[in-house]
């Protein structure tokens, strides 16, 4: 949510909004949609009053109409058949005391009472609902042509005026209760999510190890075989101490996630130039007859920490040689410049991807297989995009024939 706010919003700003910022803006725009919500309806109140307002005068001319001797029989046809129906809120006659006119259901409309009720129940009900009435709006009086008050209409609201009254209230309690209970729902996938990393990490951990201890027992056994051979174990004792210093660099890897790493100029031919050749020699020993292609340009350089970017490197090799089921496989790396544009690809010839896979192979603790792609991918996409200001993505992956990754990043000279 952060990045698309930070995209939509930052992009317009020129500058990238930081966590209090995002959340002031959402509360400024929630305060907005509700003080929004809230003056449309009262202006639909204030339509359907004014239009119910015009009724019930309207109801009283005629009424006036019929009690005189200006009456006439359209007049009070029009007021029946017409008028009358139209009313859809209460309405009650009283006379000049303020008192309920009997018999009450002839002089009411729309008024609901108990018929159980008895006689000295209902005049009670119809007085109190008139006393009621008198507090929203004053009763409109019927008057002959000499001023004598007539009868009075008392008249409220409708159910609809109430119910539009009490909808922003209620869309507020809706909204409240949602975000409550996304809240805690965001919460716990929040939670979930921290376990899953925790999780992969140490899988990302011990993928990162298993490497360079596997290639020590292999040295060892080498080393206990021919201990007759001394060219062989000085080129043994070699390689081993490249993998103990290997340990050291993922000590350091693991150390530098969550801070800012320095960056300096560096060839990247000669990067992957190192971690293919690292990769070449344990590979075997990895129980894979894996044939690592390089279709490099040895020129290309730019601003990167070579740390980092070797742990990339090496967890799409990795990934490659694990999703090639076979023993025999080919991973295939390239890196030219398109532009201002540096592509890396690394593919591979293995088992693939469906698109479901796809989508999900970035997400932390996200999995295929019982090792690998937990967390790996996960950091590979954090250190290329948020530590170098790149993209990686899966550029093809077909079921049964393999997967493309590539690598974008800026070419720069300083």
């Amino acid at each position: 949510m952060k990045k698309i706010l930070n995209k939509i919003i930052g992009f317009r700003l020129g500058y990238s909004l930081s966590k209090w910022q995002i959340k002031l803006f959402l509360a400024l725009a929630g305060l907005i949609l509700v003080t929004s919500v809230m003056m449309i309806a009262q202006h639909l109140v204030n339509q359907i009053v004014e239009r119910e307002k015009n009724t019930i005068n309207l109801y009283a001319d005629l009424m006036k109409s019929s009690l005189t001797n200006n009456s006439n029989a359209d007049d009070f046809s029009f007021l029946i058949e017409t008028i009358m129906p139209s009313i859809k809120f209460p309405v009650i006659l009283a006379d000049v005391d303020d008192k309920a006119q009997y018999p009450y259901d002839m002089y009411s409309i729309n008024v609901e009472i108990d018929s159980s009720m008895s006689f000295d129940e209902q005049t009670e009900f119809f007085n109190n609902y008139i006393e009621q009435m008198g507090t929203q709006y004053p009763p409109i009086e019927v008057k002959d042509p000499s001023g004598l008050v007539l009868t009075k209409i008392y008249y409220s609201d409708s159910d609809l005026i109430y119910q539009l009254r009490w909808f922003p209230v209620l869309e507020i309690l809706m909204v409240s209760v949602f975000v409550f209970i996304g809240y805690f729902a965001f919460s716990y996938v929040r939670r979930n999510e921290e376990s899953k990393v925790w999780v992969g990490m140490a899988k990302e951990a011990a993928h990162q190890l298993g490497t360079p201890l596997s290639s020590l027992l292999a040295w060892m056994e080498i080393i206990k075989y021919d201990k007759d051979n001394p060219e062989l174990i000085v080129e043994t004792v070699s390689e081993m101490e490249n993998d103990v210093n290997r340990l050291n660099v993922i000590a350091t890897r693991f150390s530098k996630i969550g801070s800012q790493p320095e960056k300096k100029i560096q060839n990247l031919y000669v990067i992957i130039e190192t971690v293919c050749n690292y990769f070449e020699k344990r590979l075997p020993h990895l129980g894979r007859k894996i044939k690592i292609v390089r279709k490099l340009d040895p020129v290309v350089e730019t601003n990167i920490n070579i740390d980092l970017f070797q742990w990339v490197l090496e967890n799409l090799l990795k990934n490659a040689s694990e999703a090639i089921e076979n023993k025999h496989g080919t991973v295939v790396l390239s890196l030219t410049t398109i532009e201002n544009k540096i592509i890396i690809n690394v593919s591979d010839n293995g088992k693939g991807m469906t698109s479901p896979q796809k989508r999900k192979v970035f997400h932390p603790g996200y999995t295929t297989k019982k090792r690998g792609w937990g967390l790996g991918l996960s950091l590979c996409k954090r250190i290329v995009e948020e530590y170098h200001d790149g993209k990686i993505f899966v550029k093809e992956s077909i079921p049964g024939k393999g997967t493309v990754f590539q690598i974008e990043l800026n070419k720069e000279t300083s």
